[in-house]
Parts: structure tokens; C-alpha cells; sequence
């Protein structure tokens, strides 16, 4: 019989994370983060670096708190009543969760590609400009073309919609919405992108398309992408963290994760017998 993630052990509480947690010139840091909604614990005790320039894929079981722990990374927890954060996070040195922070400027230099694309009911120019607008990256209309433009073209959208700027977001396909989301994000120079299962709602087409993107993408940002698709974590990441019930059990390059893991459990999971 196939074992569920909710009927492994792993292990004692005090069990350290295997890999290494630390990387030469992170971007951001994170140590002792608990996450809880109300009495629920759904984040125990991690710590991890995340490199500057390079991507990361959080990997695991639904419901291990991959999703919940890269909302930590922008404060996104925060729009949850319920839910509080312990421990520190850091980005540039920098404590997100200091009461001084402006948290729409920090949701700016960490950007959020969602699971499912969510253009604004607006034209495609308004979709990338709405940012640099509210952010006064722009003092020209001829300076907020350029941004708009550089964005699409980054994004590699620009030659699709180059000559329909001002119809609507929403009447892309879903792999263009998904990277016109993803230009959205770019348009106001964020220092890390993250990725919540971005491709879960697209085509394979459009999925090698937003792959090839994060290829093109890693060498200026800093990319987090949470997946269900240890193929795609395979193909895109530099590093690898697995995720089990709320605890981060290793973490490292993607190639030794995937081929020689340390834990039982990554085994396991990368294998099949759970997931």
C-alpha cells in the first residue's frame, strides 16, 4: 500500500534539516520561522538561505507548507487574520517584519507570480504600468513606454502583443496571462520573484514556455518557485528544498537532491512511494 505524507514519521522535532541551509551571498535569509493559523502549527522551525541570482524549487506533499512559507518571503501571511509569523527573515540584510517596513514597497522588490494568472481587468499596457505608476518609477510617458516595453520583452510577450497593447489583459491565453503576469512583476525591478506553482494551470506548450522564461530570467533575479512537478524543480532550479509536514528536511544542489538525497524521506517522495 502507498503511504500517505500524513502517516510518515519524520523523525524527532529537534531533527536537523540535512544539506546545507547556508549559501555564499544570499539574498534573502530566514532562521527559526514557526508559521501558525491560530493554534495550528504549519511551519516548524525552518532555516534556509536564498541565493542572489539563482532559483530555488520548494518541493513536497500538498499541505507541508510550501506555499505558506513562500508567502512568508513578501509578508503575504499578513492579509491572513489568523495566521502569525515567528522567527526572522531578511533581504539584503534587512528585517521584512520590522514595524518601519513598508510592506508595498517590499512586495515590490519581491514580486508574486501566482498559481492561477490574475491579469487586472485593464489593458495589457495598464497591466505593466500599473505598477511603475503607483511606485513613480516613470516621470514621462516616454519613460513608462520604455518600462512597459523592456518588461514584455523580458517576459518574451512583447512580439505577441506589440500590436494590441490597449486590449484587454484578460483576453490572452492562459500561458500569455501567465507571463504577462510575470512582466507585471518585472516592471518595477524586483530583487527576487516568487513563484507559486505558476505552470499548474497551463498547457505543456505554454509550461516550456514559462521554464524557458525562468532560464532566461535567473542570471537578473532571484527566483523561488514552489512546484508539484518534481520534473519541472528538475529542470529549472539551481537548488532543491524538500518540505515534509511543516518541516524543511533538506535542502541543496538539485542534481544531488534528486539523485542522491541524504533523507528517507526526500527518497521516498522523489520516488514515488509518497506524495
Amino acid at each position: 500500500m502507498v503511504q500517505t505524507a500524513n502517516q510518515l514519521d519524520v523523525g524527532a522535532s529537534s531533527e536537523k534539516t540535512l544539506g546545507n541551509i547556508h549559501v555564499d551571498n544570499p539574498r534573502m535569509t530566514t532562521r527559526d520561522v514557526d508559521v501558525f493559523y491560530g493554534d495550528k502549527q504549519a511551519i516548524d522551525n525552518i532555516s534556509l538561505d536564498i541565493g542572489s541570482s539563482q532559483v530555488i524549487a520548494f518541493i513536497g506533499p500538498s499541505g507541508c507548507g510550501k506555499s505558506t512559507f513562500l508567502r512568508c518571503l513578501n509578508r503575504m501571511n499578513d492579509t491572513i487574520d489568523i495566521c502569525k509569523m515567528v522567527g526572522e527573515i531578511k533581504i539584503d540584510g534587512q528585517d521584512i517584519y520590522d514595524p518601519a517596513i513598508d510592506v508595498v514597497s517590499l512586495r515590490a522588490r519581491v514580486g508574486m507570480v501566482f498559481q492561477k494568472p490574475n491579469p487586472f481587468p485593464k489593458s495589457i499596457f495598464d497591466n505593466i504600468a500599473y505598477g511603475p505608476r503607483i511606485h513613480g518609477l516613470a516621470a514621462t510617458k516616454v519613460e513608462l513606454d520604455q518600462i512597459v516595453e523592456s518588461a514584455l520583452q523580458r517576459a518574451g510577450l512583447w512580439d505577441e502583443v506589440k500590436d494590441r497593447l490597449d486590449q484587454p489583459g484578460t483576453g490572452l491565453s492562459g500561458g500569455q496571462q501567465q507571463r504577462l503576469c510575470i512582466a507585471r512583476a518585472i516592471a518595477v525591478s524586483p530583487e527576487v520573484i516568487l513563484m507559486d506553482e505558476p505552470c499548474s494551470a497551463l498547457d505543456p506548450i505554454a509550461t516550456a514556455k514559462v521554464e524557458e522564461l525562468i532560464h532566461e530570467l535567473r542570471n537578473q533575479y532571484t527566483i523561488v518557485i514552489v512546484t508539484h512537478s518534481m520534473q519541472q524543480a528538475a529542470r529549472v532550479s539551481d537548488r532543491t528544498a524538500y518540505f515534509h509536514l511543516g518541516k524543511l528536511i533538506e535542502v541543496g544542489d538539485t542534481k544531488q537532491v534528486f539523485t542522491n538525497p541524504k533523507h528517507e524521506l526526500t527518497q521516498d517522495y522523489i520516488t514515488g512511494r509518497f506524495g
